[in-house]
């Protein structure tokens, strides 16, 4: 039986507007994230994609509907209770968040400075070692604005791994980067995620490139969510609105490459 990292049971999600007007972004949707795997979500605008993971971290709350994370129940936790929770999570956003006024190594150090109990010299130790394994020694005392976009990224997930999470979220991580950088930056996850075997979730409308490093892939379309367990299962669903979306996004014919880890 595969185990799971994450699982929606029946979860509603909704808006309403100044004037009134409801949207139910996420309408009674159900899926589980197995553990150690790379899960892709997947979708138009507005869909849903990056609620999902606010709804994981506590950023957000179910109207209807459980969440579980490693079985258990977070969906009205609060307090120190959510700030342990997300302890156990990295994440990544689109602008990687950096702190501009500080340098690389003091960003990438400062989970470790809030959040432990580590000396100094144990700190310095921890996160040279990161930067060295990410391809950023020799740039620890930059600051973010003397960085490229790529080099930013890795930044960000250097910083996002010093708590050795068991989770990491990824919500649409190559925004604003070239071919040529997103496809380097997809390169580094896969190989970090190898090498650490966390439990990778990325919400990215970078298809088809972000579907090369899929175990497993969620589409959310008009508050509903399909499930593949591989890309390759995609091409051959009987849904109309999926047929739509290999036709838009990953052309007549879809075939994942496996990516060097």
């Amino acid at each position: 039986m595969m185990d799971v990292a994450i699982e929606f049971r029946d979860v509603v999600k909704l808006f309403v507007s100044l004037d009134g007007r409801k949207q139910t972004v996420l309408d009674h949707v159900s899926f589980t994230i197995p553990v150690g795997k790379t899960t892709v979500i997947a979708g138009g605008s507005g869909q849903g994609k990056s609620v999902t993971l606010k709804l994981v971290l506590g950023l957000m709350r179910a109207d209807e509907g459980k969440i579980f994370v490693n079985g258990k129940d977070i969906t009205d936790i609060g307090g120190r209770e959510l700030e342990d929770l997300r302890t156990g999570f990295g994440v990544l956003f689109q602008g990687s968040a950096l702190f501009d006024s500080m340098t690389v190594f003091e960003n990438v150090a400062l989970p470790l400075r809030e959040r432990t109990k580590k000396t100094e010299e144990e700190i310095k130790k921890q996160v040279i070692e990161t930067l060295t394994q990410l391809e950023l020694a020799g740039h620890e005392d930059k600051y973010p604005a003397q960085l490229s976009g790529g080099m930013q990224k890795r930044v960000g997930l250097a910083r996002a791994l010093q708590l050795n999470p068991e989770m990491m979220l990824f919500d649409e991580p190559t925004t604003g980067l070239d071919p040529v950088m997103t496809q380097e930056i997809y390169h580094l996850f896969a190989r970090t995620q190898a090498l650490v075997g966390y439990t990778s979730v990325i919400v990215s409308h970078d298809i088809p490139k972000v579907l090369n490093l899929a175990d497993h892939v969620i589409i959310l379309n008009d508050g509903k969510a399909d499930v593949f367990e591989s890309p390759e299962e995609i091409q051959w669903s009987g849904k109309e609105h999926i047929r739509e979306f290999v036709k838009t996004t990953m052309g007549q014919i879809y075939q994942s490459h496996l990516m060097e880890k």
